[in-house]
């Protein structure tokens, strides 16, 4: 393991969070705002990183698979860190509950323990907006893009922060594949921040919400998150965007160079749809009431099937008055997620889809037993380590949202919110059921239950067995 070389990268990417954090400081001289924070967050940031890149540069620049998975991990780890200062020199949130939303955020949970964002100073709900966004993406993945500068390659970088069931490239070289996509991801940000506020909306809060939808973190500048807004338009903007950002981004370049045939015939994508529209209509029809409009039932209905599925968050009602079938409608999507390569959360569609053929194809060999029947994947055999992986995955994927359950339970709560909180950690959902719903908060909360659900949201975003890896003990033999 290269150690030095893991800290060094480290260090490079604290002095690149010094960078993203001038913007709150230009914004709290902008709104005549103490830019005493950011000044602290900056030189906590840029201390350490011209410490770890100074303090004996490495020799070997060469990264290897267990360096990828440290550098990931510990990415996240210091940036959160990092994060949460602002909180604490503003006076906003103690050390437990600034950690919990700087965690929150960078994972893109969009779990909050603010319980009143009036009170907040606007260059920290910015910031809080920020570190959503540099999160959906990856930091890793932007790190990427610009490691080849440093002549170091990225390729074990990627595939710790992707290690999903399938890696697509974009293009042949890494560096090139981090630079376009994030050039799609910056496109939507500009074309949603325009279209919100053709829509009405302040130039800040649809920075905001443009930066939140994108990374489908859901933090909002209301305490009421969209429905505040009370308009149908900025709410179908924003599903559009949700929708977005839930595809694979891969896609995306695919439906941009002209390839639409070989965006329509990607069977995750319809899946993800079928999944929406199911949704949707269950939720309709459960949902609407005598009286009311139907297209305010449909939009509602589509607007929190959206935002559960992508793991965005939103909310513009209040979803806990619904009925039973409705609630568990909603947990399910929970669970799903947005599609592999998106910047959502959850298990994601291709694992769901790869494991229904997979039990599929099981129940055909039980009946049919001396029958080849292999599971496929765009027209090729998915090999069993991939299956075997998808079901390891599932399985930790549970137990790590069985823990978080048990966790909130053991702490007096009923069952309804420690199940919704565990699923909504681990698959960085953001709000819950219970004492968490649409309109409630984490704040509550016993310090403890705080730092194991902030756990569950790094597993979460980091696809689980990136950290597993280092709880390892064969991760640190040399």
């Amino acid at each position: 393991m290269n150690r030095r070389f893991v800290t060094y990268l480290l260090g490079w990417l604290l002095l690149l969070d010094c960078a993203f954090l001038c913007l709150p400081l230009l914004a709290s001289l902008v709104f005549r705002e103490s830019p005493e924070p950011w000044v602290a967050a900056i030189a906590v940031a840029g201390f350490i990183g011209v410490l770890l890149v100074r303090v004996r540069p490495p020799d070997d620049r060469h990264i290897r698979p267990r360096d990828g998975f440290l550098v990931v991990s510990g990415a996240w780890i210091a940036v959160s860190l990092v994060g949460a200062v602002p909180y604490l020199v503003t006076g906003a949130l103690g050390p437990v509950d600034a950690l919990f939303e700087s965690v929150s955020g960078f994972t893109t949970t969009g779990s909050t323990v603010i319980a009143d964002t009036t009170v907040i100073p606007r260059a920290l709900l910015l910031w809080r907006a920020m570190s959503q966004w540099l999160g959906g993406m990856g930091i890793i993945l932007f790190t990427i893009a610009i490691l080849p500068l440093l002549g170091i390659g990225g390729m074990q970088l990627f595939k710790a922060e992707v290690p999903g069931p399938v890696a697509d490239k974009v293009r042949p070289r890494l560096a090139t594949t981090a630079r376009t996509l994030w050039m799609v991801y910056v496109g939507f940000t500009v074309a949603e921040w325009i279209a919100l506020r053709l829509a009405g909306l302040s130039g800040f809060d649809a920075l905001c919400h443009s930066f939140t939808t994108l990374a489908t973190g859901g933090f909002s500048t209301k305490n009421t998150s969209v429905g505040e807004f009370g308009s149908a338009t900025v709410e179908w903007i924003i599903i559009f965007f949700m929708l977005l950002a839930g595809i694979n981004f891969v896609l995306h370049f695919r439906l941009l160079t002209g390839r639409v045939k070989a965006v329509w015939h990607d069977s995750e994508l319809r899946y993800f749809f079928g999944v929406i529209a199911v949704a949707t209509a269950i939720l309709v029809v459960t949902v609407h009431e005598p009286g009311a409009r139907i297209a305010d039932s449909i939009r509602d209905a589509a607007f929190q099937t959206v935002s559960i599925l992508t793991t965005t968050g939103y909310a513009t009602t209040d979803f806990e008055a619904w009925a039973t079938l409705p609630l568990l409608v909603l947990l399910c999507l929970m669970v799903l997620g947005g599609m592999s390569g998106s910047t959502g959360g959850g298990i994601k569609s291709l694992r769901a889809l790869l494991a229904v053929r997979s039990l599929r194809t099981t129940l055909h060999r039980l009946i049919h037993p001396h029958a080849v029947r292999p599971v496929k994947y765009g027209g090729a055999v998915v090999s069993e380590s991939v299956l075997s992986g998808i079901w390891a995955f599932l399985t930790a994927y549970l137990l790590i949202a069985l823990v978080g359950t048990a966790v909130v339970a053991a702490h007096g709560y009923d069952l309804l919110t420690a199940i919704s909180a565990g699923l909504t950690s681990i698959g960085n959902v953001g709000p819950g059921l219970g004492e968490i719903g649409a309109y409630d908060n984490f704040a509550h909360f016993p310090g403890l239950v705080k730092m194991v659900l902030a756990g569950c949201m790094l597993f979460g975003r980091l696809e689980i067995f990136t950290v597993l890896a280092l709880l390892s003990r064969e991760f640190w033999r040399r």
